[in-house]
C-alpha cells in the first residue's frame, strides 16, 4: 500500500511540474493620471476623433468587435498593427506577428482584450500606459519621453 501511495504522489508531482498552463503575467491596476488623460482627450478633440475612455485612462475605438476568443494576459496573440505618434510618424508596423499579451505595454494588456479574435481596435494611449518617461529608439523613429501613442491593431488569432 505504501509503494502505491509513493508511486501515486510521484506521478502527480511529475505531471503537475509539466503543466503548460503556468503563467507569471498578471493584470496590473495601473491608471493613467488625469493630466495625461486630458492630454489624450485634447489630442482627440483637435483631430475630430470620438473615442471611449477606459477606466484605466486610455481612449479606444472598436472598429470590428471580432467573434472568436477573447485574449487574457497569458494568451498568445497573432496581430497586425501600426504604432504612430500624434504627429503622424509611424514608429512601428508589423504584420502577422506573435506576442504573449502579458509581455507588452500596459495599454495593450488592457486594450486588446476589448476585442475578440478577428477584431480590430484603435488605442490612444497616455504615456503611463505606453513607454512612460523613457525615450525609445525603434531604429527608424525615436519615441520621445512622455509620448502619447496611437495604435491600430487587428487581432488575427488568440491561443
Amino acid at each position: 500500500m505504501r509503494k502505491i501511495l509513493i508511486l501515486f504522489l510521484s506521478v502527480t508531482l511529475i505531471l503537475s511540474s509539466c503543466s503548460k498552463n503556468s503563467c507569471s503575467f498578471q493584470n496590473d491596476n495601473i491608471v493613467a493620471p488625469v493630466s495625461e488623460q486630458q492630454l489624450v482627450k485634447a489630442y482627440l478633440d483637435s483631430v475630430g476623433i470620438t473615442a471611449t475612455l477606459n477606466p484605466s485612462g486610455f481612449y479606444y475605438q472598436v472598429i470590428t468587435p471580432g467573434t472568436g476568443a477573447t485574449p487574457g494576459v497569458c494568451s498568445h496573440i497573432d496581430v497586425t498593427y501600426t504604432g504612430k505618434l500624434p504627429n503622424g510618424n509611424v514608429f512601428d508596423q508589423q504584420t502577422n506577428v506573435f506576442f504573449t499579451l502579458g509581455s507588452l505595454i500596459e495599454g495593450w494588456k488592457k486594450g486588446v482584450p476589448l476585442v475578440k479574435s478577428g477584431g480590430q481596435i484603435k488605442l490612444y494611449l497616455p504615456p503611463t500606459l505606453g513607454y512612460g518617461s523613457s525615450e525609445v529608439n525603434t531604429g527608424t523613429t525615436v519615441i520621445p519621453p512622455n509620448s502619447i501613442l496611437l495604435f491600430n491593431i487587428s487581432l488575427l488569432n488568440v491561443q
